[in-house]
């Protein structure tokens, strides 16, 4: 399967994923010194709005926090899930920020969890994703697609440290069809197929 080609507008990735924080030094903390990430621009928003730091999460991505005076409280399962995959409930509200993964090396992954406990920090359990009916599984075999553990920073934000452990996605990894907002699978991808004339999708579709 080529590389995916967006025709539309030349989006070269995540120029920054912006987040609210309660506590600015103690997200510094976590992120700089307990991650790693380098804190590389701050700001003291005007008229005493609050700050927007920004952390180095590699490739030329960042991760942004703002801190507001008197934001609202977060809401566990509603504006970020409420418990770690592989545990409990993952959802979280229409709209939300589910989860952030920062991709990490695959032959570095066990070495990773190792120094995450070190510091101090809970993880949940390592899942190995494959396409079996649980999706994932405790062994890693050929068909784990990538390997995932999952913690949260102070605010109850989901982070996981992933790697990926294939040599590539092909036509059979975009076989599901989609669901609409009451469950319903949807004909969108097939139609849109249609319009294209798309056979290696519509053939997968089938």
């Amino acid at each position: 399967m080529a590389a995916p080609i967006n025709r539309e507008f030349d989006i070269r990735g995540v120029n920054h994923l912006a987040l609210v924080c309660k506590d600015m030094a103690k997200t510094v903390e976590f992120y700089r010194d307990i991650l790693g990430m380098p804190l590389v621009k701050t700001i003291d928003l005007p008229n005493g709005m609050g700050q927007h730091f920004f952390f180095d999460i590699g490739n030329g991505d960042s991760l942004a926090f703002f801190w507001f005076p008197n934001a609202p409280a977060a809401v566990p399962g509603v504006s970020a899930p409420a418990q770690l995959p592989g545990g409990g409930d993952i959802r979280s509200a229409h709209g939300s920020m589910n989860h952030i993964a920062f991709n990490v090396p695959a032959e570095k992954f066990d070495e990773y969890l190792v120094k995450l406990e070190a510091k101090g920090v809970q993880l949940g359990k390592v899942l190995n994703h494959d396409d079996s009916p649980m999706q994932h599984t405790d062994e890693l075999h050929d068909g784990v697609f990538v390997r995932s553990v999952y913690f949260w920073d102070p605010d109850g934000v989901m982070l996981e440290f992933a790697s990926w452990t294939h040599n590539g996605f092909t036509e059979k990894d975009v076989a599901h069809e989609a669901v609409d907002a009451a469950g319903a699978k949807s004909r969108n991808v097939v139609l849109k197929a249609l319009a294209e004339n798309d056979e290696k999708v519509l053939e997968t579709a089938k």
